[in-house]
């Protein structure tokens, strides 16, 4: 915030948290400046009317509402009830650490919000786009978070919510730092974009080198054969095509849930979380003895391939300790015929096998059997050795490459979420902070 000088004089802002505030700024609880929760549906609404629905899990602080459902109203949740308008925000009063706040933009006629967000609409005096700002600011949503109650599922009270104070600049002035934040976070998004375009096109990279080192190889000379596997395409003639029970057995959970514990006593236990590491040694849940034998549940060894049988496939570690695993995981236990680690490659390869073999409910799911034929081309031992030191070395690389593009945009958003809190609550003067002659003819 250097770059930014503080305003010339500062008065007790009389809330011990908020410091001082620029001399003829206002101090006032959300409830005096904007109203709360003012239309919900009628009770006679019509069951076959269609409305675009949000939920908290659809909003985010960054990048406001993602996403909406459709839903014929008879079909919707019950908590489908709250009404919006443009110049809203829906601030989450449930699971309040998900920090889902967001404004409402020029929303359909029929976007229904869920009970579980407050819908805060400003009062004549508030600028809609500065309250959007100081709704997301971090002072604002530290001050939610703190207010809430609840260990699993914290949450707070609208009331409590419409308690919390905020900054009034004059209303030019609130035109003037909204403008300046439109500016200059647009500025960081457009940043934050590339990075995020940077690491897609990582993984991209990343899967292709993948996909051909355990389908070609590493000699580019090498004579090739048909796999007999469409997408699997063609493989290097001295190369075994075949499932994959004959070179693994497959591992599949108990259905029954162990009781867990975090103090380190037992096996640990492993969830859908784990996954994106390559390698696991520890979890941050584990279950004792006598909980497994409880529930009867089965440890797996390690060294398998653990790999998803549910919703997203493609992911899977390797286990370097002993663990318990829920049911949306199965793992493959190599025989001495294929390095675990080549195999695990070989999974992250099949997930269009699985997506194509799964069977869907309401989620995807791959059972035993179709862990069992998986189709694996495999080369000799020395081989895929070689081809396990190639991908470590190449992905490596890229791996680098993607934790930078991810430190830039956690830089960023803190870069963001500083500014807004600064901007808002008059720790800098930004009334003067013109954009330059290039911004005005790029504009």
């Amino acid at each position: 915030m250097s770059a930014y000088r503080p305003y010339p004089k500062y008065k007790p802002s009389g809330v011990e948290w908020l410091g001082e505030v620029p001399d003829g700024w206002e101090v006032k609880p959300l409830k005096v400046i904007a109203t709360f929760n003012d239309d919900v549906l009628s009770e006679n609404f019509g069951e076959d009317e269609e409305i675009e629905y949000v939920d908290i899990g659809s909003v985010s602080l960054e990048t406001g509402i993602e996403c909406t459902e459709t839903f014929r109203f008879g079909d919707a949740p019950s908590r489908a009830r709250r009404r919006v308008r443009d110049g809203d925000v829906i601030a989450s009063t449930v699971r309040t650490y998900l920090k889902a706040i967001a404004p409402v933009v020029a929303p359909p006629a029929n976007l229904i919000v869920s009970t579980g967000f407050a819908v805060i609409r400003p009062r004549n005096g508030l600028d809609s786009h500065f309250a959007k700002f100081s709704l997301q600011s971090g002072y604002f949503v530290d001050e939610v978070i703190s207010r809430s109650t609840g260990v699993s599922y914290p949450a707070i009270n609208a009331s409590e919510m419409a308690a919390i104070s905020l900054t009034l600049p004059p209303l030019p002035e609130q035109h003037q730092i909204a403008s300046f934040l439109d500016r200059e976070c647009g500025k960081l998004d457009a940043l934050q974009a590339k990075q995020e375009r940077l690491i897609e096109l990582l993984k991209e990279k990343r899967q292709a080198l993948i996909s051909h080192a355990v389908t070609r190889g590493l000699d580019p000379t090498a004579k090739l054969k048909p796999s007999g596997i469409e997408w699997l395409g063609e493989v290097p003639e001295h190369w075994r095509v075949f499932p994959a029970k004959r070179v693994s057995s497959i591992f599949v959970p108990q259905r029954n849930k162990p009781e867990l514990n975090a103090d380190g006593d037992g096996v640990c236990w492993m969830t859908m979380e784990q996954m994106r590491a390559e390698e696991i040694t520890t979890t941050a849940l584990w279950v004792s003895e006598q909980a497994a034998r409880d529930a009867g549940t089965r440890i797996l060894k390690s060294g398998a391939v653990i790999a998803s049988c549910v919703g997203t496939f493609g992911l899977a570690t390797i286990n370097n300790a002993d663990v318990i695993i829920n049911q949306q995981l199965q793992a493959f236990i190599p025989s001495d015929q294929v390095e675990a680690k080549f195999l695990r490659h070989c999974v992250i390869n099949s997930a269009g096998y699985f997506d194509q073999i799964g069977t869907a409910a309401t989620i995807t799911y791959v059972n035993q059997l179709g862990f069992e034929n998986m189709p694996i081309a495999l080369p000799p031992l020395a081989e895929q050795r070689a081809i396990v030191a190639h991908l470590d070395e190449k992905c490596g690389k890229i791996d680098e490459l993607k934790a930078k593009a991810e430190r830039a945009i956690a830089l960023l958003k803190e870069r963001r979420s500083a500014l807004i809190s600064a901007a808002v609550t008059g720790k800098i003067d930004v009334r003067d902070a013109l954009p330059s002659k290039t911004e005005k003819q790029t504009d």
